[in-house]
């Protein structure tokens, strides 16, 4: 009822907009004719505002229409595509509020067709581009998080009392705590065995089950780590008083903002309470301060942490912009998976200037010299028995953009599949304050390799780059189009 209340907000505030320009009014010409507020007549135009009978009776005789035709669903041809944008599910469901906006705002931009059809021109590159709306409500998250650093007080407020209250101090937080905890204070019953055993849903890392007394089955195949958040993440929908959420992780599919909302808050409240913000920098700074690169004590580390590395370079992001100052960042998850070895980027956020994701959906090669790729291929090749992830740590250089970045990556089988791969990078940009901070950045036994974003737009010659995947064929037709320009310049010249 909620969205089709909002649908109809929009459609009259677009009905009495188009009406109003059309009869030559301004908003105070109709508003005194009205009787309202010319402050109340820009709310209703927006969509923000549903009038009572009584209201909407004035605006129909200051406009000189009927009351029906006012009121009703039903627009004009003029407006029959303006309703469609309205009704779609990527106006309906993208978050405005989190961005100071609501949605009438857009649609009171400028005379309200050509509002329509700037809006109209997203939805359709959505449709022909198959982008599907939990792609484009996650990019939306990743925008929010982009513009709030990463970075939420509140929640790390929320996390540090939670872990005040188990008494944990600095100390990591045991998954045994956090199950006891959950049954004790929120009267959750927790089943480690059921999904593990399950023929069909044995690639689930939970189900939750709501109910008089909920109840979260966990898969006992994943790691002790990985069992630990999912148990702090349910405890996060408790304290932070979430209830969108999904039932299942990994995702079957998104099905509102408010759901996958939900969900990052949880996780992030979880990966606070799990690796404390204050012991983290403390930890970082010490290691920081080393005049070598150790990739043994960056293990040790994510050791005492109790983290995976995707958790804890998450954290990373979290805790290093405005605890370090180190504000370009970025994070990426590329996995291996099935028998034809297919690298895919699974989880990205980009606080960079660097466009990493081109290629996304473009059938694109993402460069073989990304330290991310060559770990997780080198683990696909040779699977790695040890029980340490692989650690990489080297200086990529963007040298499109001549911008150079500290990249820390590890590799790893998944949990509930041995035979796919994972690796987790985090980015530092080597700006002046990552230079003043980290005292190894200039390290002679890093490496140091120029890199670019993928191998379509990438101009290094073949003898210049053995890793290339694929020919540099955007590169290419962007060189022709030039030399096309460059043609018929010289043609005009000649024959002027």
């Amino acid at each position: 009822m909620a969205v089709e209340a909002e649908e109809l907000r929009l459609i009259l505030g677009l009905k009495l907009r188009t009406l109003r320009q059309r009869r030559g009014f301004g908003l105070k010409d109709l508003a005194d004719r009205a009787g309202v507020s010319i402050s109340y007549l820009s709310e209703i135009e927006k969509g923000r505002k549903y009038p009572k009978p009584a209201k909407l009776l004035e605006l129909a005789r200051a406009l000189e229409v009927p009351f029906d035709e006012l009121v009703s669903m039903r627009v004009g041809e003029e407006l029959s595509e303006l309703q469609e944008v309205v009704g779609s599910a990527y106006l309906r469901e993208f978050p405005f509020h989190l961005f100071g906006l609501q949605a009438g705002d857009l649609l009171a931009l400028g005379e309200p067709e050509r509002a329509a059809a700037l809006l109209r021109t997203f939805v359709d590159l959505g449709r022909m581009y198959g982008i599907e709306m939990d792609t484009f409500l996650l990019a939306a998250l990743r925008s929010y998080q982009q513009m709030s650093g990463n970075s939420f007080p509140d929640l790390e407020t929320a996390a540090t009392e939670f872990r005040s209250s188990l008494g944990l101090g600095a100390r990591a937080v045991t998954r045994k705590a956090l199950d006891q905890a959950l049954r004790a204070r929120f009267g959750y019953e927790i089943d480690y065995e059921t999904l593990a055993n399950h023929p069909e849903l044995g690639g689930f890392r939970s189900i939750f089950a709501a109910g008089r007394r909920p109840k979260l089955y966990v898969n006992s195949r994943l790691l002790q780590e990985q069992q630990a958040f999912l148990l702090a993440r349910e405890i996060g929908h408790q304290v932070l008083g979430l209830h969108e959420r999904p039932i299942t992780s990994t995702w079957i599919a998104v099905e509102s903002f408010a759901q996958l909302l939900d969900n990052f808050r949880a996780s992030y409240f979880a990966g606070a309470v799990l690796i404390d913000r204050a012991w983290l920098v403390a930890k970082l700074r010490e290691l920081f301060g080393r005049p070598r690169w150790e990739a043994a004590r960056f293990l040790k580390l994510l050791r005492e942490a109790r983290s995976t590395p995707e958790m804890f370079f998450h954290r990373l992001t979290e805790v290093v912009p405005a605890e370090l100052g180190f504000h370009e960042t970025y994070f990426l998850r590329f996995s291996i998976t099935g028998e034809e070895r297919r690298l895919r980027l699974t989880k990205v956020l980009n606080m960079t200037r660097i466009p990493l994701l081109l290629g996304l959906g473009l059938d694109e090669h993402f460069c073989r010299r990304w330290s991310a790729i060559r770990i997780l291929q080198r683990l696909a090749e040779e699977p790695h028995a040890a029980d340490d992830p692989i650690v990489s740590a080297r200086r990529s250089h963007f040298f499109e953009h001549d911008q150079e970045f500290f990249v820390l990556s590890m590799a790893r089988p998944l949990a509930l599949d041995p035979t796919s791969f994972s690796s987790s990078t985090v980015g530092f940009r080597l700006d002046e304050r990552f230079r003043e901070t980290v005292r190894f950045w200039d390290d002679a036994a890093l490496s140091r390799e120029d890199i670019h974003t993928t191998c379509e737009r990438c101009p290094l010659l073949a003898d210049q780059c053995r890793e290339r995947a694929a020919p540099p064929t955007h590169l290419q037709r962007r060189e022709a189009q030039q030399r096309r320009v460059e043609a018929v310049t010289r043609f005009l010249e000649a024959h002027r």
